[in-house]
């Protein structure tokens, strides 16, 4: 196999599996957010996507533009960009992409995002303009969904409505699944498997997939349910059931259930739980039973297996 051929066989495919395990991460953290007034948040969701996307244009204008009669040094230098809206417009000069008014909007704004915003706080300009990522990415939504975005209430905070993650989870996919199209079709006619993806893989979920996390913060909630209310028995069940809980505080259930689907929530349950192991004489014994818990290659006796043995 040429080197030309290995890199876009492999090394392009390994960047599909990392621009699609990038765009993910930024569609779930902004899944996670309760209010769009924190610029750390949207800082590390528009990372996130803005990444995971310029990788993935940056994979097709590859496949679509590179030949072994280039300049390769030349070729790579004008790989050196972050200019989504660029990287786009090499693309459609080859093939067809049906993406509309808000896709190109949303790629400018991540553009910008990468190439400014994300270093403004190290100037100190900056403190003429404390929100600059909220505000773009507030203009974004009210332009597109024709909502009004209200003033940061350093109270309550601007509600991360559901509208904003449904729309923006369809804008992305929709760009991700044009672009990856493109590379799928381009790399089957060079006899390439570029296109392959982990079953499993964010990559896949995101390219393949409906990036359903909507539909994973459910599956959460009713394997919780599943559990909490099961009457049947196998040795995993049964190992589970002897361990005896902490006493954390019934009133603050709704705290503790959000620990499930945000980080930020972990923050505020994490000094009691360390109390409860300090306070343990077998803090040790505990945690390694901890450790078992959603482990692989771990087996446990059923109960009628147990049952057989005694007879």
């Amino acid at each position: 196999m040429k080197p030309a051929e290995f890199w876009k066989n492999f090394r392009l495919g390994e960047e599909l599996s990392i621009s699609g395990t990038f765009t993910y991460n930024g569609l779930r953290r902004f899944y996670e957010l309760r209010i769009l007034d924190h610029s750390d948040e949207i800082f590390e969701v528009l990372y996130n996507l803005s990444v995971g996307l310029e990788r993935l244009l940056k994979i097709a204008v590859i496949l679509l533009e590179h030949s072994d009669s280039q300049d390769q040094e030349a070729f790579e230098k004008s790989l050196i960009t972050h200019s989504h809206l660029d990287l786009l417009h090499r693309v459609k000069s080859q093939r067809a992409l049906n993406l509309g008014p808000s896709h190109n909007e949303l790629l400018g704004l991540l553009a910008t995002f990468y190439k400014s915003h994300r270093y403004d706080r190290f100037s100190i300009t900056s403190i003429s303009d404390l929100r600059k990522e909220r505000d773009a990415l507030c203009r974004f939504f009210y332009k597109n969904l024709n909502l009004e975005i209200s003033e940061p209430n350093f109270l309550l905070g601007t509600t991360n409505d559901a509208r904003y993650k449904k729309f923006l989870r369809k804008t992305v996919l929709k760009i991700c699944r044009s672009l990856y199209e493109v590379v799928a079709d381009r790399a089957r006619e060079l006899n390439l498997y570029t296109y392959e993806l982990r079953h499993g893989s964010k990559a896949e979920t995101m390219f393949l997939g409906e990036a359903d996390i909507p539909a994973e913060n459910v599956l959460w909630k009713e394997l919780l349910i599943f559990f909490m209310n099961t009457k049947e028995s196998s040795g995993y069940l049964e190992f589970l059931r002897n361990i005896t809980p902490l006493d954390f505080d019934p009133a603050l259930v709704d705290e503790y259930l959000d620990c499930f689907q945000s980080d930020a929530a972990k923050a505020f349950v994490i000094d009691e739980l360390e109390h409860y192991y300090e306070e343990m004489s077998n803090a040790g014994e505990r945690l390694k039973m901890m450790d078992v818990i959603g482990s692989s290659g771990v087996y446990f006796d059923e109960p009628d297996d147990e049952e057989d043995l005694s007879e």
